[in-house]
């Protein structure tokens, strides 16, 4: 039984790493101080869904991202561990967007690649933890949805079922659902494969559109530019809101209800040790103090 899967990713920073120029002045994450990694629990949904290639033969996999041009780099990344294509979708229109108007987009763009099999992404990204973009896409298609999954165990091509394992509270259960569904990925499963050597020689020049005008603006000439003619997927496709029919005031800022009232950079800096004893008294002043500092609570 082969199988369409679209795997959501996404680009993050590495928040793994913060220092002192993490934040902006207004609040906002200073991405130019931070390195632009693959989405942790994303490259988990991404060994999934090549375990479920290498099982059913004719299966493939398509990488779905949503950023600026330089989002591609997330798509070259799936390339190189064994996916078969990417679709990077990036428009202005975009920018700012919260996971509402974010699971809006991805649900465009999943249906006009259509007849998906199986929609798979990580838990949840490092930048924002709020578990929400799969659960809502799910939504939005009118899918079934797996979340919190560890490993997908089998699929029946006699009933086109899926078996699955889950992490819950106190332990993990066995599930099953029906394709076509949305399954979401903890960072507890299998990691992603590493790179295979032979598709990075085959990828290695992927570029977007985006990526190669800025060469050109840059003044750069195009290395090897007859090679996109020749070889079509080293051309990686970009969509914009018009290219998935979407509607421009559910997506970024327009379409995102989500309000941040205010941002506070807490940096931790060591002082002066302090012995206390067990009393109430310097432990109730030690719980005042921490939360007068922001450092629980």
């Amino acid at each position: 039984m082969s199988l369409k899967i679209v795997v959501l990713a996404k680009q993050v920073p590495d928040t793994r790493n913060v220092g002192k120029d993490a934040m902006k002045a207004d609040g906002t994450v200073n991405r130019s101080a931070l390195p632009a990694i693959f989405n942790p629990e994303d490259l988990n949904a991404l060994e999934q869904a090549l375990r479920l290639k290498d099982a059913h033969p004719g299966t493939t996999v398509t990488i779905l991202t949503m950023g600026p041009g330089r989002a591609a780099e997330i798509i070259r990344e799936g390339l190189y561990r064994g996916a078969d294509n990417g679709y990077l979708l990036t428009d202005r229109a975009f920018a700012g967007a919260d996971t509402l108007a974010t699971s809006y987009a991805l649900a465009t763009a999943i249906r006009k690649i259509g007849n998906c099999d199986i929609i798979i992404g990580g838990r949840q990204a490092i930048d924002g933890d709020t578990a929400q973009v799969g659960p809502q896409v799910a939504e939005k298609l009118g899918l079934t949805q797996i979340t919190y999954t560890e490993e997908i165990l089998n699929v029946e091509e006699s009933t086109g079922r899926i078996v699955a394992k889950r992490h819950i509270d106190g332990g993990v259960e066995t599930v099953e659902g029906k394709l076509p569904l949305v399954i979401t990925v903890n960072g507890s499963a299998a990691p992603c494969r590493p790179r295979n050597a032979k598709l990075v020689q085959k990828y290695k020049r992927a570029l977007g559109a985006q990526e190669k005008a800025a060469l050109d603006k840059e003044g750069v000439e195009l290395p090897y530019a007859d090679l996109y003619q020749s070889r079509p997927y080293l051309n990686i496709t970009e969509w914009s809101v018009a290219d998935v029919n979407g509607d421009v005031a559910q997506c970024g800022l327009s379409g995102s209800p989500t309000k941040v009232k205010a941002i506070e950079s807490i940096s931790f800096q060591a002082k002066e040790s302090r012995t206390l004893t067990g009393s109430d008294a310097d432990v109730e002043g030690l719980i005042v103090e921490l939360l007068a500092n922001h450092t629980i609570g």
